[in-house]
């Protein structure tokens, strides 16, 4: 799926996969943030055959022209799992809405793990 605009130049299109990997260098960028990992196994497998590095763990649902945001991650111990959650929904939602033009609706941080 992609997500579609026209204005006064033409059609701009803008994929999936191509949100996905905003979303997964913004999160990465957050303090806190170790890494993005896939929750199921299936996942897992799809994803090392056939997704970039950077979008693992992360689900995109386009309805319309607006955008919805499944993040899986794995947090530093010892942070502030509240203030990192909302850290990165924040620079996810803003990321995302700079770069497609779009509304993001929701950002739903999923935190699967605590990396020491």
């Amino acid at each position: 799926m992609a997500v579609n605009t026209i204005n006064s130049y033409g059609k701009i299109s803008v994929t999936d996969e191509a949100i996905a990997v905003v979303v997964g260098h913004t999160a990465l960028e957050c303090y806190g943030v170790v890494d993005l990992v896939a929750r199921k196994f299936g996942d897992s497998v799809k994803q090392l055959i056939s997704a970039p590095a950077k979008s693992k763990g992360i689900k995109i649902l386009t309805i319309g022209d607006r955008i919805h945001i499944d993040l899986d991650i794995i947090l530093k111990y010892g942070v502030s799992i509240n203030a990192v959650a909302e850290s990165v929904r924040r620079s996810v939602k803003y990321n995302v809405e700079q770069f497609t033009g779009m509304i993001v609706d929701s950002v739903n941080i999923n935190v699967v793990g605590v990396k020491v």
